[in-house]
């Protein structure tokens, strides 16, 4: 994992007492210090959310191209299941 080099590397993150003992669980399974995992956490959740972006402007662009209205349909449910949830 690259570390950036831009002036401050480190910052004090507040995190609730909950997570922060979930995170000291998760650098103890990974046997990692508690950064580690934490900077480990945050890429996977950064990685997550641009695939979830990408994925729902793939949804769009074919939402607004498409000219079928049972598929226009389907695909505006869809839209609605990824910005809604359930």
């Amino acid at each position: 994992m690259a570390v950036s080099n831009s002036g401050d590397e480190t910052g004090a993150i507040p995190v609730p007492a909950d997570i922060a003992e979930r995170i000291d669980v998760i650098a103890v399974s990974r046997h990692v210090s508690r950064d580690c995992a934490m900077a480990d956490l945050l890429q996977d959740a950064i990685t997550e959310y641009e695939q979830r972006r990408e994925s729902f402007l793939d949804l769009a662009g074919h939402f607004q191209k498409s000219t079928d209205p049972t598929e226009t349909e389907q695909l505006r449910g869809e839209l609605a299941q990824m910005i809604f949830g359930d």
